[in-house]
């Protein structure tokens, strides 16, 4: 359902907490994790044990996910025996929406009581030791749009949800980050996962030569068009955050050459590889349950 008019253009306090209480009237689930998952790693939902599934559409005040590979469904239930809320879909500044619509979920989430949020998303690499189907957990980020004046925070700042001047140089959590690698070299991963920073671009078309060279001296490892605007919010409303991305691609980087990214390549890839990352979490999750960060 799209939302009424809000105030300045913008959700109001009122319309996030009227979504919060629709869910949680609607499931006795009370999620203390939440997950949103990236271009075809919507398998991330189907490990969920008893699940209580709401399509997008019939969400008060929620945005609808129009991307292939993007189902549109929010899924409560519990992941290792952790309550946690997923979303099999998210949205995009090149859909159209601006991005105080594309991180409305997570203030949504904060008021449902979670307390840590993992993106996961599919990604280009640019750093010339991955191989598609490799998985890199974010240690940074480079906002290229915020660069530009265009940022998921601008405009009034309601100080129910946060800080007005949040600081973000440790938005990925570094404890997390530590068991995350810990996990991956128990599953065997090895040289598979990586840590490295992650550019977000606005879309919808996929990166120049020249735009992936230039990324590429700025020490970015992997682009995408999505995740960095939730983290944003994320830490604003407090949420501890971490993030993985699938390198689905490798970004072409030379002239002459008949290689090019395509959205149906990038599917079939988080398709092939999407396996390996729903493990990785899911075992992930069970450590940080026993280690009480979840």
């Amino acid at each position: 359902m799209e939302p009424a008019a809000a105030e300045g253009g913008r959700y109001t306090y009122e319309q996030y907490k009227q979504t919060a209480d629709w869910l949680l009237a609607r499931t006795e689930h009370r999620p203390s994790l939440a997950i949103i998952c990236g271009s075809g790693l919507g398998g991330l939902a189907d490990l969920v044990k008893d699940p209580v599934t709401f399509n997008y559409t019939e969400i008060p005040n929620f945005p609808q996910s129009t991307v292939v590979g993007h189902a549109g469904k929010l899924v409560f239930g519990t992941l290792a025996a952790v309550p946690c809320v997923v979303m099999k879909g998210r949205f995009h500044m090149y859909e159209g929406y601006p991005l105080w619509k594309v991180t409305f979920p997570v203030r949504v989430f904060h008021l449902l009581g979670a307390k840590t949020l993992i993106v996961t998303n599919a990604a280009g690499g640019l750093n010339p030791d991955y191989e598609v189907g490799d998985v890199m957990l974010i240690r940074d980020h480079i906002n290229m749009p915020g660069l530009a004046g265009i940022n998921p925070l601008m405009g009034p700042n309601d100080e129910r949800f946060g800080p007005r001047f949040p600081a973000i140089s440790d938005a990925y959590d570094e404890q997390l980050r530590a068991l995350a690698l810990a996990v991956g070299r128990e599953l065997g991963y090895g040289d598979t996962l990586h840590e490295g920073v992650y550019c977000t671009l606005g879309g919808p078309n996929y990166e120049s030569i020249a735009e992936c060279r230039f990324l590429q001296r700025l020490g970015v490892d992997a682009v995408g068009m999505s995740t960095v605007p939730e983290v944003i919010v994320a830490r604003h409303c407090g949420l501890r955050v971490f993030g993985f991305s699938l390198v689905t691609n490798k970004a072409v980087l030379e002239y002459g050459g008949r290689e090019k990214a395509n959205h149906a390549e990038v599917l079939e890839a988080s398709q092939q590889a999407a396996r390996k990352l729903e493990h990785l979490v899911s075992v992930l999750v069970e450590h940080m349950k026993a280690a009480g960060l979840a």
